[in-house]
């Protein structure tokens, strides 16, 4: 019986991100569950479809028009998590830049609060 890959339980355009992460050479755990509190105050727990391991950042790749990704947005900014999200179904051509971009500028931002803080 073949083992189930992590790959098997993703989306095409999860596979995409995946596989541009490796390029980049960036370490990634898929779907780590994270605790958050929603807007009424109740515990949730979200997984984000990657945690990039050595940044400290999560990306969620959006794939409907119909799912509310600003309120999704909004709870992780509340609860202090640093999410990237990524709409590849409307950034065909500029997505893996708009990563790049997203990814630089969180990590000086992580580098400004730890200088701040020290």
């Amino acid at each position: 019986m073949k083992k189930e890959s992590v790959y098997d339980r993703m989306t095409g355009a999860e596979k995409e991100v995946a596989r541009v992460l490796k390029e980049f050479g960036i370490k990634w755990s898929f779907e780590q569950p994270i605790f958050v509190w929603d807007d009424e105050g109740r515990p949730r727990v979200w997984t984000p479809d990657f945690y990039l391991l050595h940044l400290g950042l999560y990306i969620e790749v959006c794939g409907s028009k119909q799912f509310d990704y600003e309120y999704r947005k909004k709870i992780f900014e509340k609860n202090g998590y640093l999410v990237i999200f990524l709409h590849l179904y409307k950034e065909k051509n500029k997505w893996q830049s708009h990563l790049m971009k997203y990814i630089k500028l969180f990590s000086n931002f992580r580098k400004i609060c730890l200088i701040k803080s020290g």
